[in-house]
């Protein structure tokens, strides 16, 4: 666990006790009624964060226009117009992302701590491959994490010069062995709360592969405090993401389903099984384990640990808890049953 400096972003405290999911969305800037009716989706989805981007001053208005339909903390995206980040600070804004390098000289800097400091707004320094100083990439010969984290760390003290300390630091990157790699050595070199995320990371199938490779091998090393899954998809298929990872690890609870790759002894369509019973269950908040097994083989011995499952027979399945089998159910069966006496636990 590392030793972090919390940071507040509305009612969630970034301390390493908990993982926050963020999205973003993805509405035009100027459809604040489309806006708002995704940020409420998002939320209902158990987004915990919310970003949203900034682009110009009318887009301001969607700030008071989404805190008054939601409840999760709102984040400012902005880019170079510091004067954008001081008008959402007076909009009610919970957090803003920037990178103090690139909205200008430092009275600009100055003029956003301060602002920041004074309304208990924490800014988030966001770096990626493509926003690295010349002179840094000339140092180390192109975007490598060495090169990434000295940049936000150049971006931070440029905050810290001002007194302000309520930062949280994103590290980007498409490449996933060089996203690990940044924050791995971000974790070693600050103690401020860290934003993970692979970004570009693609379709919704292959980004979430490549999230889950990323961002999971960082949680697993206890690196991370908030993540955004980033798909080219509807951002609320990020929010099941990014729960699905967090409970693959061990992170979130809910319930955990396994389920076998199926095989030649298998004598029931276990794949739609599966399928029918993890949909079912998505929105389920008990903790438990699930097991969905095509035979005897796995099911109930390699699955004795789970709290309830089904395991395939020839055109039916036998019902069991642990090692304990409750009873034998036909195929067309299956689902239902397994559905009841989960609805029992």
């Amino acid at each position: 666990m590392r030793n972090l400096h919390p940071v507040t972003v509305g009612q969630c405290v970034l301390d390493g006790k908990h993982i926050y999911i963020q999205s973003m969305l993805n509405t035009r800037s100027d459809d604040i009624a489309g806006s708002v009716k995704q940020a409420k989706a998002l939320e209902e989805a158990g987004c915990e964060i919310i970003r949203a981007a900034i682009p110009n001053k009318e887009a301001v208005a969607l700030i008071p226009a989404i805190k008054e339909a939601v409840s999760v903390p709102l984040v400012a995206d902005i880019h170079f117009d510091y004067k954008l980040a001081l008008a959402a600070a007076d909009a009610g804004i919970d957090k803003i992302r920037i990178n103090p390098g690139n909205i200008g000289g430092t009275d600009r800097v100055k003029a956003v701590a301060e602002k920041c400091l004074q309304k208990h707004i924490p800014i988030r320094i966001g770096v990626n491959s493509g926003s690295v100083e010349k002179e840094l990439l000339a140092k180390y010969g192109g975007p490598t994490p060495q090169a990434m984290v000295e940049s936000a760390m150049n971006h931070a003290k440029m905050l810290e010069k001002y007194d302000f300390h309520d930062i949280v630091i994103s590290i980007k990157s498409s490449d996933v062995q060089n996203m690990i790699a940044c924050y791995r050595l971000a974790a070693e070199t600050c103690d401020y709360p860290l934003h993970l995320g692979v970004t570009e990371a693609g379709t919704e199938r292959m980004g979430l592969i490549k999230s889950a490779a990323g961002i999971g091998s960082l949680l697993c090393d206890g690196i991370g405090e908030t993540i955004r899954v980033s798909l080219t998809a509807d951002p609320v298929r990020e929010v099941a993401a990014a729960q699905d990872i967090l409970r693959a690890i061990g992170k979130r609870g809910g319930v955990q389903l396994v389920s076998c790759p199926t095989c030649g002894r298998t004598r029931i369509d276990l794949i739609s099984a599966a399928n029918a019973v993890e949909e079912a269950l998505r929105g389920c908040e008990k903790n438990i384990k699930v097991a969905v097994m095509g035979c005897v083989v796995n099911g109930p011995g390699e699955a004795k640990n789970a709290d309830i499952g089904i395991a395939g027979g020839d055109g039916c399945a036998v019902l069991f808890k642990g090692e304990q089998v409750i009873r034998k159910v036909p195929e067309s069966e299956i689902v239902p049953a397994l559905l009841a006496e989960i609805e029992k636990l």
